[in-house]
């Protein structure tokens, strides 16, 4: 179900403790389904004042803490964090930019770039939920990636090729006219809207052994 909501004109910071990603991903041939998570460092949102009846357009900026990656099992996240697949120590971050617009009553995001890996590529990203409330608006993002695509290839048949993303996150007004674009990243207030918690159900990682 989509459900749109159009924010007030202005900047938004993402709240990285009320923000939750997931990634699922095959592994072992495809026997079971790995469901991890990762920690949004910061992000931003900004939504430009539109012409009555125009388009709503916006910019949003995402960065996310690779080395944040945690599924549950020791061993599958220490191989992840290695150098044979995401090698966070030396590629820590994992950046989203894209441009926002709102037309014929759906959002849809239009050059949108994933950087990971040290590699950038575009990447389709499905907006299903915003919903603006008073002092926040909760965004709903999804995406599939190629993780080869990125130049993260080691682990074949053992890791799946395809990663599947979703995004539940909170944003929280910096200011409240529209900017020029995206003013640089500063440090979101985390912990703001204690009493918001996204939906986690899929994150919970499945038993099994990782050989």
């Amino acid at each position: 179900m989509t459900t749109n909501t159009v924010p007030a004109a202005g900047t938004y910071a993402l709240d990285p403790g009320q923000t939750v990603i997931r990634c699922d991903c095959k592994a072992m041939f495809g026997a079971f389904t790995v469901h991890g998570t990762f920690t949004l460092s910061q992000g931003q949102v900004s939504i430009d004042a539109s012409p009555p009846d125009g388009p709503v357009r916006g910019l949003v900026r995402a960065v996310i803490d690779a080395r944040s990656y945690c599924s549950g099992n020791t061993m599958r996240d220490a191989d992840v964090h290695s150098a044979v697949l995401l090698d966070s120590r030396s590629y820590p971050q994992i950046t989203f930019t894209g441009s926002v617009l709102l037309a014929d009553g759906g959002w849809t995001v239009d050059d949108g770039s994933v950087t990971a890996h040290g590699v950038t590529r575009p990447v389709p990203v499905r907006i299903t939920q915003v919903q603006a409330q008073e002092n926040l608006v909760r965004f709903r993002a999804a995406a599939g990636l190629d993780r080869t695509g990125f130049g993260i290839t080691g682990k074949k048949g053992m890791v799946g090729r395809a990663v599947a993303v979703v995004i539940d996150a909170v944003a929280v007004p910096l200011r409240t006219t529209a900017g020029d674009g995206l003013p640089p990243l500063s440090s979101p207030v985390p912990g703001q809207l204690a009493g918001y918690r996204p939906d986690q159900s899929a994150s919970t990682s499945p038993p099994g052994a990782y050989t």
